[in-house]
């Protein structure tokens, strides 16, 4: 098994996600796909896409076995978000 090691600092691997994503991909995919997710290899723009993440992710990094790979849901500003609901605090 090849453990990938990551080769950009976190800024690095964010901007150039966002910014391959926003310039070459974004206008393929978001009119018909939200919720699903895009895997991105940040070196070669290289992207696979998904309802599963896991399986967007697999796929990509079987075409591209050492990939930087970043994850994008298409729609939404974060892949998953941890916690519950906002709730709305009543105070008498």
């Amino acid at each position: 098994m090849t453990v990938r090691e990551p080769r950009y600092t976190k800024e690095e691997f964010a901007q150039r996600g966002d910014e391959i994503y926003n310039r070459d991909i974004r206008p393929l995919v978001e009119a018909d796909n939200r919720g699903k997710f895009v895997a991105i290899d940040i070196e070669t723009g290289a992207w696979e896409m998904d309802a599963d993440a896991l399986t967007a992710c697999e796929r990509l990094i079987a075409r591209i076995p050492d990939c930087q790979s970043w994850l994008v849901r298409i729609g939404y500003p974060y892949v998953h978000r941890l916690g519950g609901p906002r709730r709305v605090s009543q105070t008498s």
